[in-house]
């Protein structure tokens, strides 16, 4: 599989710190083997300050906590950042700043959005959406199929023990960070740490998940400054009208030769043939084809 060397970071699925070996029965009562994905505990701390505890497959958890601290605006991207330290032992990570931030305003202006569990708190949500200037990059179609392709057949976790999501940060059609977490959200913010850590432009960007498209997945990609989005599940009507008023193209339910695009509609080049074009295999399908999407 050459298109794997498109990745600039694919972590290993059969990694054995991401899933364990657990026996059990099947329907007919045989005695089975299965991987199932591991998740553990990490408590966020910003500063002196304890934010958060998530569940996490624990891998890049200082790509999860910069990431997180930033799509909930407690840090900004020109916020200095002196340190992020990790101790796997203790399951906390300590990203540290040259100055005070100002999360505590955030805090105290509420907004609960369509996440998993209580959703997160995005206290400017609507300046994020009002105040966006998403660029103009546009999507052949081409690229589209060509990518789900791809990101269909990579070895993932998720292929490898199941109940999982994954994000993916695309140009073109060639994806280009690959990450995974029991929660789509913690794979976003992953992908947001990256991104930042390695001044990462987000103008040419394409960015793909598994999960559905919320409103929260929808402020947390116009807040990374990414135009597109893109999702194997289904729509929220509020993610579809936030998309909407930040000029966010938003297409979900891409699966083989479909796609239902519902915002920012102006960027697509139709270029690609559908004659050309493969249906998806069962043998590839993954989270969010129509048997699953129900049960997200």
């Amino acid at each position: 599989m050459d298109f794997l060397q498109d990745y600039w970071l694919k972590p290993d699925p059969a990694d054995p710190r991401l899933s364990v070996a657990v026996t059990g029965r099947d329907e007919a009562g045989e005695a089975i083997e299965t991987r199932v994905t591991v998740e553990r505990p990490l408590t966020l701390f910003l500063n002196a300050r304890e934010i958060v505890t998530m569940m996490t497959i624990g891998d890049y958890p200082e790509y999860l906590a910069l990431g997180y601290l930033l799509n909930q605006n407690m840090l900004t991207p020109e916020t200095p950042v002196t340190g992020i330290d990790y101790d796997d032992d203790l399951g906390v990570v300590v990203v540290r700043t040259e100055t005070e931030t100002n999360f505590e305003e955030k805090l105290k202006k509420r907004t609960q959005t369509s996440g998993c569990a209580q959703g997160t708190i995005f206290g400017d949500l609507m300046d994020v959406i009002e105040n966006a200037r998403l660029p103009a990059t546009p999507l052949k179609t081409s690229w589209l199929y060509a990518l789900t392709h791809k990101i269909n057949q990579t070895p993932s976790l998720y292929l490898e023990s199941g109940a999982i999501h994954g994000c993916i940060l695309a140009e073109a059609d060639k994806p280009r960070v690959y990450l995974e977490d029991v929660g789509r959200h913690n794979a976003v913010d992953k992908i947001a740490g990256y991104m930042h850590q390695h001044g990462i432009s987000s103008e040419n960007k394409i960015f793909y998940t598994t999960g559905r498209l919320t409103s929260e997945m929808v402020i947390k990609t116009v807040r990374m400054g990414i135009p597109v989005l893109v999702s194997r599940s289904g729509f929220t009507a509020w993610g579809v009208e936030l998309a909407r008023k930040a000029g966010l193209t938003l297409i979900g339910r891409a699966r083989g030769k479909r796609f239902v695009v519902l915002a920012g509609d102006d960027r697509l080049i139709y270029d690609q043939d559908l004659a050309y074009v493969q249906d998806e295999s069962a043998k590839h399908r993954r989270k969010g084809s129509h048997t699953e999407e129900a049960a997200e």
